[in-house]
């Protein structure tokens, strides 16, 4: 079991924090890699826990210091990236890795680690319920939300370069089958 890592991406408002915290939940041994970003925190979200808040100055250097596993400019200077130290302290507390990243992360990822790898990508039902719940956070403003909307339909023609792809129509389901891909690639 150790070295292996749970990849799991997803356009914007498609369930994949709400599925990932659920993972945390019911699987022993599953550690959260919080990943470094660029972007202002939102809500209550604190450094070192669920982001590593950088500036953009600050995430080149750490790039240049050859520092990520992978990383990526979603927008300009909108970085997100995941630290080879965060996987490395992970792994030597006897841990695996389970990511949350946008879907070309997770498609780098599943290149850098292979078959120590599960990329999962969670697709919504539709676009329309995916702009319905990311009108429904109510953390963006209109035009935030149509540049997300138009980013998603582009993400989700990612889905063929991951190992497995889980609707979230009913979070139940979605629960239920995510755990079970889970545990079947950890007992491997």
């Amino acid at each position: 079991m150790n070295n292996k890592v749970i990849i799991f991406s997803a356009p914007s408002g498609s369930g994949k924090t709400t599925l990932v915290k659920h993972c945390l939940e019911q699987i022993p041994n599953l550690s959260f890699s919080v990943s470094a970003t660029t972007r202002a925190p939102r809500g209550n979200e604190k450094n070192g826990q669920d982001y590593y808040f950088l500036t953009p100055d600050e995430f080149r250097i750490r790039i240049a210091s050859d520092d990520f596993v992978e990383y990526e400019e979603v927008y300009p200077d909108k970085f997100y990236g995941t630290l080879k130290s965060e996987v490395q302290r992970i792994w030597d507390s006897g841990g695996v890795v389970i990511f949350d990243v946008d879907v070309v992360g997770g498609v780098n990822l599943k290149k850098y680690f292979q078959d120590e790898a599960l990329s999962v990508f969670i697709a919504p039902p539709s676009v329309e319920e995916l702009e319905k719940r990311l009108k429904g956070r109510a953390t963006d403003d209109e035009d935030t939300i149509k540049v997300r909307v138009q980013k998603a339909e582009e993400e989700l023609k990612y889905q063929k370069y991951f190992d497995k792809v889980v609707v979230n129509d009913q979070l139940t389901d979605a629960q239920k089958e995510i755990k079970t891909l889970i545990i079947k690639f950890l007992e491997q």
